[in-house]
C-alpha cells in the first residue's frame, strides 16, 4: 500500500502501481508515453494528438471539458489523470465517482518537474522520470545561456478571438514568456482576460505580438488585423504547443525558442 499527494493536495492511496490509465489531458498524455507507460494508457481525450498513433489505439472519451462518463466507467481505470486548469471541478468530481482522479497544477517549471517525478513514483517509472527532469535540466541551463543576449521584448500573447483573450499572470504561458525574456502586456492581469484592441495603444508600446495556434488557430490575417490596432506593432504567429504544454513537450519547445529568437 503506497500513498502519494498530488498538486492540489489531495492524497491517494494504491495497493499497486494502476494499470488502467485514462489521460484527459494531452501534454500529459504525451508525457505518459515518453515515460514508457503506452501500453498502460487505455483512454484519452480527442486532443492528445502526440504522438499521433494513440488517436487509433486508444479509447477516445471525449474532450478536456466534456467528457463521455459511461466510457470512461467501461473502461475499468486504476486512475485517471487531470489538471486543474484543463478539466473542470465539476468533471473531476464525477470521475471520483469512476475510481481516484490525480490532478495536475502546473504554473512554473518546477511545478513540471514536480509532476515527472510524481508520475515516476505512482507509475513505478523513477529512473525515466529522472532522466526526462535530468535531459530538461540540461537543456534549460543551456537555453539560459542562449537567451542572456536577448534583450527584453514586451509582448501581447493572444489565444482567443470573438473576444480577443490574451495570457495574463498564473499561466504557464506566462512562466516560458518570461523565460524568453518576455515582459508580458498584461501580466497585471490573471489568467486569460479579455480585451479591447483599440486600447492597447492607451496602455504603453508594445514591441511584438505573438499570436498563438492553439486553443484559436490565428492566421495571418488576423496579425494584420490586431497589428492594425496596436500601432502597427509587428505581429507573428507561433505554436501555442511549445507556450502552453508542459511535461516532456518542454524539451522542445527550448529549441523551438531558440529558432523562434533567431528568426524574429
Amino acid at each position: 500500500m503506497k500513498q502519494f499527494t498530488d498538486q492540489i493536495g489531495v492524497t491517494h492511496t494504491f495497493e499497486t502501481s494502476p494499470k488502467r490509465i485514462v489521460s484527459l489531458v494531452p501534454s500529459q498524455t504525451e508525457l505518459l508515453f515518453d515515460l514508457g507507460l503506452e501500453d498502460r494508457i487505455v483512454g484519452i481525450t480527442k486532443f492528445c494528438v502526440h504522438p499521433y498513433h494513440l488517436k487509433s489505439t486508444k479509447k477516445i472519451i471525449g474532450g478536456t471539458k466534456k467528457v463521455n462518463y459511461e466510457k470512461i466507467r467501461l473502461l475499468e481505470p486504476d486512475i485517471i489523470i487531470c489538471n486543474k486548469e484543463e478539466n473542470t471541478q465539476e468533471i473531476v468530481q464525477e470521475l471520483l465517482k469512476i475510481c481516484p482522479v490525480w490532478v495536475t497544477d502546473i504554473y512554473t517549471i518546477e511545478d513540471n518537474y514536480q509532476m515527472i517525478t510524481d508520475f515516476g513514483h505512482i507509475f513505478d517509472k523513477r529512473i525515466e522520470a529522472r532522466k526526462w527532469n535530468d535531459k530538461l535540466a540540461f537543456a534549460l541551463s543551456d537555453f539560459k545561456k542562449f537567451i542572456e543576449a536577448i534583450p527584453v521584448k514586451k509582448v501581447a500573447y493572444f489565444i482567443w478571438k470573438k473576444p480577443y483573450m490574451v495570457a495574463g499572470s498564473g499561466t504557464f504561458i506566462d512562466e516560458l514568456l518570461k523565460l524568453n525574456h518576455f515582459q508580458n502586456h498584461f501580466a497585471s492581469k490573471e489568467r486569460y482576460p479579455e480585451i479591447v484592441l483599440e486600447k492597447m495603444e492607451e496602455e504603453g508600446n508594445l514591441d511584438l505580438i505573438l499570436l498563438s495556434s492553439e486553443p484559436f488557430p490565428f492566421q495571418a490575417e488576423d496579425g494584420y488585423e490586431i497589428a492594425k490596432s496596436a500601432t502597427n506593432v509587428q505581429a507573428i504567429l507561433v505554436d501555442g504547443e511549445m507556450f502552453s504544454w508542459y511535461g516532456s513537450r518542454l524539451l522542445k519547445a527550448l529549441d523551438y525558442f531558440k529558432y523562434l529568437h533567431n528568426s524574429i
